[in-house]
């Protein structure tokens, strides 16, 4: 391995450090704990270098939302890929999307409900925002119908966003979370009728 090779993955391993430690205390204290002098502090390097590889905490919540997208698309695939039917398919993605939100609070915020500098719905959104919006669309896709597959899928993930958001807020009962989730998926199934 050359000297620069070796500086080249130094400094990934670097990156990964810093994106894991925002991550792990914004899930322990939230976002708003998360500064670039209590994340040199774990990665137990200066600040000045955590702005080599970063901007700031934006530039880092970024990385972390990536980062998330990744997550958060293989789980969809796997919930896709492992399902019996279409119908179950998009049931159990959606179910999985409902999940991972819970079960990651901090990295959900950071992928949706922060301001990040990401391109979102372009050609030069990150590779893991096209994944992760492919497996929302492949689940989708045998029950599109007449519809537009594209604006069909950021309806449904707009319905899961919205549900998701609003039980987390307490504005919405958890306790008719899968009733709901449900509902949802059986309007999203019946609405076009399913391809066979």
């Amino acid at each position: 391995m050359s000297i620069q090779e070796r500086r080249e993955r130094e400094r990934a391993e670097r990156e990964q450090l810093i994106i894991t430690a925002a991550r792990a205390l914004a899930e322990a204290e939230g976002w708003e704990a998360v500064t670039t002098r209590r994340l040199a502090e774990r990665v137990e390097y200066s600040q000045p270098v955590l702005y080599s590889h970063f901007k700031g905490k934006d530039a880092i919540m970024a990385a972390v939302a990536v980062e998330g997208f990744a997550d958060l698309a293989a789980d969809l695939r796997a919930a896709r890929t492992s399902a019996s039917d279409p119908r179950r398919a998009l049931a159990d993605v959606s179910a999985a999307y409902a999940d991972f939100a819970e079960r990651r609070p901090a990295l959900y915020d950071a992928m949706f409900s922060q301001t990040v500098d990401l391109p979102f719905a372009t050609p030069q959104a990150p590779p893991a925002l096209h994944a992760c919006f492919g497996e929302l669309s492949q689940a989708l896709w045998p029950h599109t119908g007449d519809d537009e597959l594209g604006t069909l899928t950021e309806t449904l993930w707009a319905g899961l966003h919205g549900l998701v958001t609003l039980m987390r807020g307490g504005r919405l009962p958890p306790e008719y979370h899968d009733r709901r989730l449900a509902l949802l998926i059986s309007r999203f199934s019946q609405s076009s009728g399913d391809r066979t």
